[in-house]
């Protein structure tokens, strides 16, 4: 029998694919794509929570113990703390304990079913755990494996392990906080989640690219470089320029006068910007005479006079009430809006209106409420997806792969 020409089976296995092409009204765009998750915490799991709103099969591979997000703020004992339950909706839960041969065994054939395979283990970890590309790409010439850690492995810090605050450290994200004080961490987990829209970005990028080669490939996605970069677009300044012709720093976001203002009756955030903005501002506060002001006529001057300009603001502010303010803004298209709590963001009509709140029934704590999907597609329409798995709940899906798992 001859031998096909991998051109030829390429092309044989396109057709294929062509035919395997979900419906255009299948339940979303990544309908038919398998991940093998074994990621844990809030990086991938992020990434991986999106693939799955977005129609993906996501299975997900936990330890014997659990993924300790299960753990936190979890009033219930269940293993259903709030943040597990928004990061895996949707998800499959099975449970392998992979430092063993026979769990380690049935990943492997999870893993030569897959599109994507996906871990959090720095590389060192990554090679003993044989979760590496060379140790699972060989089962699969068509997967996208993406290893999702603290620092890339071309580096002298690429074994060490990360976390969230580490990172916002390391990457000048808590330096730009400051303020005029002391460094300052995001009262967010910002280093995880926007590192995680890194990791659907290149898996996404990975799985195209397989559409026109018929090839996967391994895909790395530190949290330092992601956050480095995502720092220094606007932060860089002057030191963009060889030598630097200026200081670091984005004037506008480092000014001290920059936070939410205080009004006669509340607080309010205004972003006054343009030219316009600033010129309808000034009328609004009876100094039109500030229009003309060389300091702040123009773009690059407020921006060198960023604290003047943000202090003009802040007292003006504070003459009128919140409502009035707004209804002014409103009508020059000046964008602002009042300062959201938490509880004020779930009862919010826009929130409302657009659904992106969504409620289900979780078999151990009952009725939730859940962030959903916040894009829209116009024809490939997301499913519905359910509630965060139990710790396990899928494990019949191995049976077929070994007899079931030995954890």
């Amino acid at each position: 029998m001859a031998v096909k020409s991998p051109r030829r089976l390429i092309s044989e296995w396109r057709v294929m694919r062509v035919a395997a092409v979900p419906a255009p009204d299948s339940p979303g765009p990544l309908a038919g794509i398998r991940v093998i998750d074994t990621s844990n915490t809030f990086m991938a799991p992020y990434a991986t929570l999106l693939m799955a709103q977005m129609g993906a099969e996501v299975i997900k591979v936990e330890e014997p113990g659990g993924d300790i997000l299960r753990q936190v703020a979890d009033t219930t004992g269940t293993g259903a703390g709030p943040v597990f339950l928004n990061t895996n909706q949707g998800k499959k839960s099975v449970v392998l304990d992979i430092r063993g041969d026979h769990d380690y065994a049935i990943l492997t054939r999870l893993v030569a079913d897959a599109d994507v395979f996906v871990h959090n283990r720095p590389p060192a970890a990554a090679r003993r755990l044989r979760v590496d590309y060379p140790s699972l790409g060989p089962g699969n010439p068509r997967l996208i494996h993406c290893g999702a850690f603290g620092y890339g492995s071309g580096g002298p810090y690429r074994d060490l392990p990360a976390y969230d605050d580490v990172i916002q450290a390391a990457s000048g994200f808590a330096y730009v906080q400051t303020n005029g004080g002391e460094p300052q961490y995001v009262r967010s987990s910002v280093a995880d989640k926007t590192s995680g829209l890194f990791v659907l970005a290149a898996i996404l990028a990975a799985l195209f690219e397989r559409e026109r080669s018929g090839l996967g490939q391994a895909v790395e996605v530190p949290m330092f470089e992601a956050m480095a970069s995502f720092v220094l677009l606007e932060q860089q300044g002057g030191a963009v320029y060889d030598p630097p012709r200026g200081a670091p720093l984005y004037a506008r976001t480092a000014s001290v006068n920059r936070h939410p203002y205080r009004t006669a009756d509340g607080m309010i955030a205004v972003m006054l910007y343009t030219d316009k903005h600033w010129q309808t501002f000034f009328r609004l506060i009876d100094r039109p005479a500030l229009a003309s002001d060389a300091r702040f006529a123009t773009m690059s001057a407020r921006t060198a006079h960023t604290d003047a300009l943000y202090g003009i603001v802040e007292s003006e502010l504070k003459a009128r009430p919140t409502a009035e303010w707004l209804r002014l803004f409103g009508e020059h298209r000046i964008p602002a809006t009042t300062v959201n709590s938490i509880t004020d963001l779930l009862g919010d009509p826009h929130i409302a209106a657009v659904g992106l709140i969504k409620e289900s029934r979780h078999p151990e704590v009952g009725r939730i409420r859940t962030p959903g999907l916040p894009v829209k597609f116009s024809r490939s329409k997301p499913p519905v997806v359910g509630p965060a798995p139990l710790l396990g709940q899928h494990n019949h899906l191995l049976d077929e792969l070994g007899g079931g798992a030995s954890g």
